[in-house]
């Protein structure tokens, strides 16, 4: 899905209407922590709510959004799982991923075409390009709409993902990281900036992803883990993807925000649509996509302004009040469209990729179920585990970055201005860094997997909260089963090569017991 600002998301909405109060449980972010993460030249302010603002109870404001729809039940089971068979189909994989493409050279691999990721990523086609073509340049097709680039480079090895990944001076992250040309979101988003102004937003956030505060949030992770997966052995089947693998980290960053827990199943369903607008299947205009857009945006602008009545210890009442001092003594608020632009990316950031890797972590482990015993046996196995699923999974396909100057990657010249692609996935199957990379191994040591970026000044913000979801949700999962059936093979949503996430899965139904 690609991010577009209109100028009238730019600008506050109108005056909120009546809705009604809740009182939530949403996790308190602790004030210190936040002075650590402080740039030495930048200091934080944080405007204070006028003198007799409420400020006890957090409430809903769903119901100023929109005051005549109906909260949506995100956790309801699909009809499509109401009749399934008894018997599990045995897990194997389509091909041998780690085969190049047979009689397919380098020239003719289109990695623009979606039909390529309808089974998942596609880790064949990037064997044949690590071998052949480590640095190879991918022509969009004519009359492609969406960019006005007329290509891009595809890095493929981990050594040159790793590289450019930390040099932002020679690749800059200006544009994005996705392939979409979007002159509005330049410089506006945390992810597509890059020097001071990226360190500035960066800092906002960090206190809220430190090791210190995920070990305070990581009690409500464990209930809300439990929660969720005994409400799934309730029903007996469900979606993985959907009732399990997607809640707990879409919970926990709505925590980290401060969003309150009535509004939730609503925001999550939305959420939802807006990451499968982009899949082709799904048919939806962009006139559509848009609109799913401009609901989260006016979501987002109705619980700042609430958080600026009633401060709460959160990243959103943080980010709705804060005033930034500069080395020059000057003082800015983040405007709409960068509180707008933060929302987005706090969202799906902080649970798509989550989610992506617990439900193909899953999957990895029911095709080794020896694996799966030696976590059921061995809490200890755990904490490798978890990197070896970050390996295995690379929740997020590529990044992209642009060109500053004329170089060369490999004796391959890239010119000003053109831009490269950073593939993940293909960096961590890479067989000059892993010893057997298509076998999956809970014990690998080492493990310099690039799941969150390889480090640098893009590193993920939030790598320490997403490595303990996953411990914390196959910990609950392995404690409270004795069995996990998959009931049909799994499918997948291919979001198109605008979308950096690329592929990933929609449906795996399961049988819990």
């Amino acid at each position: 899905m690609v991010v577009e600002v209109a100028d009238r998301h730019a600008r506050a909405r109108r005056d909120p209407g009546d809705g009604g109060l809740v009182q939530t449980r949403a996790a308190r972010l602790r004030e210190r922590g936040r002075e650590d993460a402080r740039p030495r030249r930048t200091r934080l302010r944080i405007a204070r709510a006028p003198s007799g603002s409420p400020c006890g109870r957090r409430r809903s404001i769903l119901k100023r959004v929109l005051p005549h729809r109906q909260i949506l039940n995100h956790f309801s089971v699909s009809d499509k799982l109401r009749e399934l068979p008894s018997s599990c189909p045995e897990l194997r994989p389509m091909a041998d991923p780690s085969a190049p493409v047979r009689g397919q050279s380098p020239s003719a691999i289109d990695l623009t075409a979606a039909e390529g990721c309808r089974h998942g990523f596609p880790h064949e086609l990037f064997t044949t390009l690590r071998r052949e073509a480590p640095v190879f340049w991918q022509a969009f097709p004519e009359g492609v709409a969406g960019s006005e680039d007329e290509g891009f480079w595809v890095l493929s090895k981990h050594a040159d993902v790793q590289a450019a990944n930390r040099d932002t001076e020679l690749f800059s992250a200006m544009d994005g990281p996705s392939l979409a040309s979007n002159p509005q979101m330049r410089g506006r988003m945390l992810v597509s900036m890059d020097g001071r102004d990226h360190i500035r937003q960066r800092q906002l956030i960090s206190a809220g992803f430190t090791p210190r505060m995920v070990g305070q949030l990581e009690e409500q992770a464990r209930r809300w883990a439990v929660s969720i997966i005994d409400r799934a052995l309730e029903r007996g089947t469900c979606n993985f993807v959907q009732d399990v693998a997607y809640p707990l980290p879409m919970h926990m960053i709505a925590d980290v925000i401060g969003i309150p827990v009535e509004d939730r199943p609503w925001l999550f369903d939305l959420t939802t649509d807006f990451l499968a607008a982009g899949d082709p299947e799904r048919g939806l205009s962009r006139a559509q996509q848009l609109a799913l857009q401009a609901r989260m945006f006016e979501y987002a602008q109705k619980l700042g302004q609430h958080k600026r009545e009633s401060p709460q210890d959160d990243i959103w009442t943080i980010l709705s009040t804060v005033e930034v001092e500069t080395a020059d003594g000057e003082r800015s608020q983040l405007s709409q469209i960068e509180l707008d632009l933060f929302f987005l990316l706090l969202t799906i950031a902080g649970s798509e990729t989550t989610r992506n890797a617990i439900a193909l972590g899953l999957l990895a482990l029911l095709e080794h179920p020896d694996q799966l015993e030696t976590l059921r046996r061995e809490p200890d196995a755990m904490r490798p585990a978890v990197e070896e699923i970050l390996r295995w999974s690379s929740p997020v396909s590529y990044f992209a970055r642009r060109a500053t100057r004329d170089t060369k990657i490999r004796g391959v010249p890239i010119a000003k201005g053109q831009r490269i692609t950073l593939w993940y996935p293909s960096a961590n199957r890479d067989e000059e860094v892993f010893r057997e990379p298509f076998r999956f191994d809970i014990a690998r040591t080492p493990n310099p997997h690039l799941a969150f970026g390889g480090g640098g000044a893009h590193f993920c913000l939030g790598a320490n909260l997403a490595r303990r979801e996953i411990a914390i949700l196959f910990e609950e999962l392995l404690a409270r089963t004795r069995k996990i059936e998959v009931l049909r093979p799994p499918t997948y949503s291919a979001l198109g090569i605008w979308n950096p996430i690329l592929v990933v899965p929609k449906e795996i139904p399961v049988r819990l017991a």
